[in-house]
């Protein structure tokens, strides 16, 4: 049986608006009893808050478990291949949430580890203290790329254009956890004892949801509800396995 591993942002919802189809098709899942996980670069948000948006939005029977975020990954991929415990984090409640329960020290001072998630509170102030850390020498992680993030139908910068920004500032080239980068898929495997060939990713996103599944040989379904549409794909040249215009067409 295939596991659904199903975008947020752009997917599921705008912001604070529902996209046509999207509860439908995760009640279908839940009438079938076939597995997904909402594997999400947004690193914004905790697993309760994640939950919560959804069941707000009129989703049904979503649990903490069903998410996996690029805050989760991040901490974890840190915590496999490094001794270090201190951090200095951008970022909001998810990727605290997500380096506190791997054990790591949030500091101002003598970071071993700068990690960067999406932080809409940010100022110039806090990103140049982010730029004096990666100078002195403190690894440089990423949570994800994202160039934009929808929401309620047109979009906002995403973290990849802040990360953008800091290696273009520093010289130093990040370490990106969150899709497309196939460290969040080897996360993902192990954390939930998968296969890749049993997964399925639907997206929005030609340029992190498509091109991990397609870099990665595994069946992609890309839907036109967000960053990207048809149009896109030549010119991206990243190929989706199929394309649908909404969500219902997968409900059988």
């Amino acid at each position: 049986m295939k596991t659904y591993i199903i975008d947020l942002d752009g997917t599921m919802y705008s912001g604070s608006t529902n996209i046509d189809g999207a509860r439908e098709f995760i009640d279908y899942l839940h009438s079938k009893n076939l597995p997904y996980i909402f594997l999400t670069n947004n690193a914004t948000r905790t697993k309760k808050q994640a939950k919560e948006h959804m069941l707000n939005l009129g989703f049904k029977d979503i649990k903490e478990e069903d998410f996996y975020t690029s805050a989760m990954a991040s901490a974890k991929f840190i915590a496999k291949n490094y001794p270090e415990k201190k951090c200095f984090m951008i970022g909001e409640s998810g990727l605290e949430e997500a380096l506190k329960e791997w054990n790591f020290e949030l500091v101002q001072e003598n970071a071993d580890f700068v990690v960067v998630g999406l932080d809409r509170n940010a100022t110039y102030k806090k990103y140049s203290e982010t730029l004096h850390h990666i100078l002195k020498g403190a690894k440089f992680i990423a949570t994800n790329p994202d160039r934009l993030l929808a929401n309620n139908g047109t979009f906002d910068i995403g973290n990849g254009a802040v990360i953008d920004m800091l290696e273009y500032a520093s010289g130093v080239e990040a370490i990106k956890i969150g899709k497309p980068y196939q460290i969040i898929l080897d996360i993902l495997l192990e954390e939930k004892n998968l296969k890749k060939e049993d997964l399925i990713f639907i997206g929005d996103n030609l340029e992190t949801d498509i091109k991990l599944g397609y870099d990665a040989k595994i069946e992609t379904i890309m839907v036109c509800s967000g960053v990207h549409t048809e149009k896109d794909i030549d010119r991206l040249k990243v190929y989706p396995t199929k394309v649908i215009k909404n969500l219902r067409e997968l409900i059988k």
